[in-house]
């Protein structure tokens, strides 16, 4: 199994990346700041502005160290790749497959599947766990058509059928997802998803955390060999990773959701930390992007047992187990693949 290494996030917006031998050095007006060697990273992610230089992005590809750049907003930039890896035949069977509609639904829908059931289980615990503070007919009467919607995705006979369901879901879930938060109610609701940009602090936070999670999930298929790219709930469109798209529909609600709620609710953020910009768009500001970036390590740590696998693991390996799990379906080994499904 893939060990959990540490995510170098760089969030001072002045400092330049370079290289020393085997070590990414951080530095701030030529002055060296911080320093780690190379192998103890599994990716970089960079929300500052004057860059890293070419020979550190070279040892990043040499070492399959994910290097990537996001604006302060979480927006995504660019990502730094070397030559292509993995298994040729692999990938040949992942392009042939996502090629056959039928192929393409069966995995859509399980995916999909998977993302109800967890979006599901998120307003359960909720209902569970706060009975006494929520609206427990709104959020059974939501649990309810999330229930019904995922009897019909599993037997979704083409892609239009799973995304009209998956779309569905998602309206009704987020229509609800304002009694999740049980403190600071003033300053954090979602009056409607918005996402480029986020419109309100809600949408903000977990915009950025979803940027996180799909850097990791793409890091993740690119590290078993297959393109993420080429997905088949999502796609192909040029600049656009399918495939980690694709995965990391299963794990929203386990990973991002939940994460969201507990910050807002335990008062680790306030409003104090978000701004908005002259376009509307809310951003978080450095503090508060720093709390958010631990939190996400510190939840990657825990661990759980996987439900397919029988097996203890970080968290933060899900995004990789998940992407294993694929290849070995691609590749034969697997009679289907079986998406993360939160006990």
């Amino acid at each position: 199994m893939k060990k959990l290494l540490n995510v170098l996030y760089i969030t001072s917006p002045d400092v330049y990346l370079s290289r020393d031998g085997e070590n990414v050095v951080v530095l701030s007006e030529n002055e060296e700041k911080f320093r780690v060697p190379i192998h103890n990273l599994e990716s970089i992610v960079c929300f500052n502005y004057t860059g890293a230089s070419p020979s550190l992005m070279g040892l990043c590809s040499e070492r399959n160290v994910g290097l990537c750049f996001l604006n302060e907003s979480g927006k995504f930039l660019a990502r730094v790749t070397g030559p292509v890896r993995g298994n040729v035949l692999l990938r040949k069977n992942q392009y042939k497959m996502s090629d056959d509609t039928n192929v393409c639904t069966e995995i859509a829908a399980n995916c999909i599947s998977a993302k109800i059931a967890n979006s599901r289980t998120v307003l359960q615990r909720c209902i569970r766990d706060h009975g006494q503070n929520v609206d427990i007919d709104i959020l059974s009467e939501a649990s309810g058509y999330l229930s019904e919607r995922l009897k019909l995705v599993r037997k979704s006979k083409n892609l239009e059928e799973v995304r009209g369901i998956e779309g569905d879901c998602a309206k009704k879930y987020f229509s609800v997802f304002n009694e999740l938060i049980l403190y600071q109610k003033e300053h954090f609701y979602m009056s409607e998803r918005s996402k480029r940009p986020p419109r309100d602090n809600l949408n903000a936070l977990l915009y950025f955390l979803y940027t996180l999670l799909a850097h990791d999930v793409e890091s993740a298929i690119e590290s078993v060999g297959l393109d993420p790219y080429v997905g088949f709930l999502h796609r192909d469109r040029p600049g656009r990773a399918s495939l980690a798209l694709d995965i990391m529909e299963e794990l929203r609600a386990y990973l991002v959701d939940r994460l969201v709620v507990s910050l807002i609710n335990r008062k680790q953020i306030n409003a104090e930390g978000f701004k908005t910009r002259e376009n509307g768009g809310v951003a978080m500001d450095s503090d508060t992007r720093k709390v958010v970036i631990t939190a996400w390590q510190e939840r990657k740590k825990e661990e759980i047992t996987h439900p397919f696998l029988g097996e203890k693991i970080n968290i933060g390996l899900l995004a990789y187990v998940q992407s294993l799990l694929m290849a070995r379906y691609i590749r034969g080994d697997l009679d289907g693949y079986p998406p993360f499904i939160w006990r």
